[in-house]
């Protein structure tokens, strides 16, 4: 029987070249060997192609495989670049599109389409890396209610966040997100219970399936952010303990600005359920992790799913060019 040749790209020039190793590692091991032809192409972090340790340009790295698993995180892999190159060669491949993906790692644009959406987000302030911030950067401060939160408009996986509750540690959590994008997003900060919903396409007869929605609880002194994430700097609890209207409404709003977005074959948002204003969506990540500590994981474990049943899924959206 004929096995169709998967490619697992790892690896990649970001910051979340770790996380992407991770995540190629768990398609390679529980990706069905009996149903697929598995090929590891791995990037390294100048930008570098190599299938089994041979240096190849993407084109001959690319020869005779039916489809790409899109195992990369952060620039490059998750910012449409690396969907450009596939799109150009006509591959199929998990994960969304070149526009989708450029437009999901933009969290201003997100933003944008959050409020199109009429989903509740936070009130936040862009600031551009050319602007002249000596006479602004107070003013901006005190725009917002402290504590408030600041982040590169355009990072995953909460990479340059900074929890900021006064003036000087503004600046320097500025100039820290400043080495992540040259966009700057100064955020109100919401509390409430910190909460993540996965959606899959095509799964369970649903168009849009949302996974049951994990609570975070990051460790004292933290907030979900990489560390909580990918460290094991938070609990999880799966699913989370979240009334049932809570429940509906982060399951929709994962939904929409999944569709909102553009997005396919599965995503994940993050939430801040707030005692009296509600549900407010942070972000969203338009292609999760899918390590040990992934919250995906944890959600399809909870509803009796497997991972291989779910790469395979994935796979075969992408075959079918869904």
């Amino acid at each position: 029987m004929y096995r169709k040749r998967v490619g697992v790209i790892r690896g990649g020039p970001s910051n979340e070249y770790e996380v992407s190793l991770k995540t190629g590692a768990t398609v390679l091991k529980h990706l069905s060997q009996d149903k697929y032809n598995l090929r590891e192409i791995f990037i390294d972090r100048n930008g570098n192609w190599f299938v089994n340790g041979i240096p190849l340009l993407p084109h001959d790295a690319l020869t005779h495989v039916d489809v790409i698993f899109n195992a990369l995180h952060g620039q490059y892999g998750e910012d449409g670049k690396l969907q450009q190159v596939l799109e150009t060669h006509g591959i199929p491949f998990t994960g969304s599109g070149s526009f989708s993906s450029a437009l999901g790692m933009n969290k201003k644009l997100t933003k944008d389409i959050y409020k199109k959406a009429n989903l509740k987000t936070p009130q936040y302030r862009l600031i551009d890396s050319d602007e002249n911030l000596n006479d602004k950067l107070y003013e901006i401060f005190r725009s917002f209610p402290v504590p408030l939160v600041v982040k590169p408009a355009s990072s995953g996986s909460s990479v340059g966040i900074s929890f900021v509750k006064d003036f000087l540690n503004f600046e320097s959590a500025i100039r820290e997100a400043f080495k992540h994008s040259n966009s700057v997003i100064v955020e109100e900060y919401i509390t409430g219970k910190e909460a993540t919903c996965g959606v899959i396409d095509s799964y369970r007869n649903y168009d849009y399936y949302p996974l049951p929605p994990v609570e975070i609880i990051p460790h004292e002194g933290t907030f979900f952010d990489y560390a909580s994430k990918y460290e094991g700097k938070s609990n999880e609890i799966v699913p989370g303990n979240f009334t049932d209207q809570e429940k509906k409404e982060i399951e929709r709003l994962a939904v929409e600005a999944h569709k909102g977005l553009g997005l396919r074959h599965y995503s994940r948002s993050d939430f801040i359920i707030h005692p009296h204003r509600g549900v407010f969506i942070l972000e969203t990540n338009t292609l999760p992790g899918l390590t040990e500590e992934s919250l995906i994981l944890k959600a399809l474990e909870s509803v009796g799913a497997t991972l291989e049943h779910f790469l395979d899924h994935v796979v075969q959206l992408a075959l079918s060019r869904k």
